[in-house]
């Protein structure tokens, strides 16, 4: 069963700047790129450390402990692909900002 959480207003959440929500009490990072607002798991695939101090440039986000880098548009680990951080479906509606969680 998936659940569609409103996480956060789009006004609230600043271009291009990590932003840690935590529905159902999971720790999501929203992120929002132009018109679009993507949702990875706020935790490095790596050793967990928690991305929202990470470095963006453009669509790339780099950990904060171990300078891994995710695209956050699939949560593909850079340097090797089949690694990842999970990703979760988001979506505006009226201004606010939904994240899809299983």
């Amino acid at each position: 069963m998936a659940f569609n959480c409103e996480v956060t207003e789009l006004a609230g959440l600043a271009e291009g700047k990590p932003s840690a929500v935590f529905p159902l009490g999971l720790p999501v990072l929203l992120i929002r790129r132009g018109g679009e607002v993507f949702a990875l798991e706020n935790r490095c695939a790596h050793m967990g450390c928690p991305l929202a101090a990470g470095k963006l440039d453009g669509h790339i986000l780099q950990c904060p402990c171990h300078d891994w880098r995710f695209d956050v548009r699939d949560g593909k680990f850079i340097g090797a692909p089949e690694l990842s951080v999970r990703t979760y479906p988001a979506e505006i509606r009226d201004g606010k900002v939904f994240v899809r969680l299983p």
